[in-house]
């Protein structure tokens, strides 16, 4: 036993000492461009190597080739278990349909929950609520008449007020879109449901933003459709991962006189050429809005675009996969804060991954070091 002890310290004493060396070294190679340039020299040269294809025999690339058909069989197979799925969140969703529905009578106003539906029992709200009454120091009559003030404000609230426009605020990903000018439009948004596409239908889902009647815009629901595709590429079949959002559409919003967020007006001098004289002109240009995301960049017929519009398409995909798979299921546990902390667990969990991989980099640029992969200068 006391060898087996033995033999154990020894190996964390020498994996502590490489850890170190590690460390070392890596901090040198990171301060020096011409190592670094080394590196990726090598690095390119083993990436653009001989594939491994090349260096089998003939009848076993052949087989190998079998293998690759099989592949692409798969793969077909996949695309059809997606759009199975989809049809399964299709017959869920009008399960779902009904809970969201008083959701929105609750948060809306038009329905009072029972007391029955009302009881929840939080460990966080008993501890707040004890602390509150340990540094409470004012008097019983003070308090008496708080009480019924409280009671007085809370019987003429209805509902759940700025219930979305919280969530809004809350979510990263939306509030980097909200402006100050968008929020008491926000503060009329009733529901948000997702819509799916008919059965037999092109896989698509719909966003749709349900707003009573405000001074704003005339339109009580916006929508925005997803284009999904799940099938193979014929020229690519080893790249398909499942169902992807290939095209959106917006819609248009019928903005009252003077109320359209998403432009602005500026007011521009200009000086005549000949006559010297100058005239002042106003002009509307675009401006920063939430709203924008119902006019979304335009996919052309041969999908070519710049690199500052596919970063916004992809960022749009990414929105709306978020509010369909997120935000409307979860809407409470974002307004709570609830759904946040698991959000911020799972990216605990990627950055976890991603130190991993930096780990295993550094590790590879150290055996580099080692063997002498930079020459004399490194």
């Amino acid at each position: 036993y006391m060898h087996k002890v033995r033999i154990k310290n020894a190996l964390q004493a020498t994996y502590h000492a490489s850890k170190k060396y590690q460390l070392l070294v890596g901090d040198q190679v990171m301060q020096n461009p011409q190592a670094l340039a080394d590196l990726q020299d090598r690095l390119d040269s083993i990436s653009h190597g001989p594939s491994i294809m090349e260096s089998l025999p003939r009848p076993v690339r052949r087989r190998i080739n079998a293998l690759r058909n099989l592949q692409v069989k798969s793969t077909h197979i996949e695309a059809k278990f997606y759009e199975e799925v989809h049809e399964l969140e299709r017959k869920y969703a009008f399960l779902y349909q009904p809970l969201f529905d008083k959701r929105k009578d609750i948060v809306s106003g038009n329905l009072e929950p029972t007391d029955e539906e009302c009881e929840w029992h939080s460990d966080h709200e008993d501890e707040n609520e004890l602390s509150e009454n340990l540094k409470s120091k004012v008097s019983v009559e003070e308090k008496e008449k708080e009480k019924k003030d409280e009671e007085a404000s809370d019987e003429n609230m209805k509902g759940i007020p700025d219930f979305w426009l919280t969530i809004f605020r809350s979510v990263d990903m939306l509030s980097d879109m909200l402006q100050e000018h968008d929020e008491p439009i926000l503060k009329h948004l009733q529901d948000i449901k997702v819509i799916f596409s008919e059965a037999k239908q092109p896989m698509s889902f719909t966003l749709e933003f349900h707003f009573e009647p405000n001074t704003y815009f005339n339109n009580t629901v916006l929508t925005k459709v997803y284009k999904m595709k799940s099938e193979p590429e014929p020229d690519d079949p080893f790249s398909f991962e499942g169902p992807e959002i290939v095209d959106c559409e917006g819609c248009d919003i019928d903005w009252k006189k003077g109320k359209d967020v998403t432009v602005k007006t500026i007011k521009k001098k200009q000086k005549h050429k000949g006559r010297g004289t100058v005239r002042t002109v106003t002009k509307q240009v675009p401006n920063d809005s939430f709203f924008n995301f119902f006019n979304p960049i335009k996919v052309s017929s041969d999908g070519e675009l710049d690199e500052d519009s596919e970063f916004t398409l992809a960022t749009d995909f990414e929105i709306g996969h978020f509010f369909r798979e997120r935000i409307v299921p979860r809407a409470v546990l974002y307004f709570t804060g609830e759904a946040q902390e698991d959000d911020e667990s799972f990216e605990e969990e990627e950055m976890d991954e991603g130190e991993e991989e930096v780990k295993t980099r550094l590790s590879l640029v150290v055996c580099c070091v080692s063997e002498g992969c930079f020459g004399e200068k490194a």
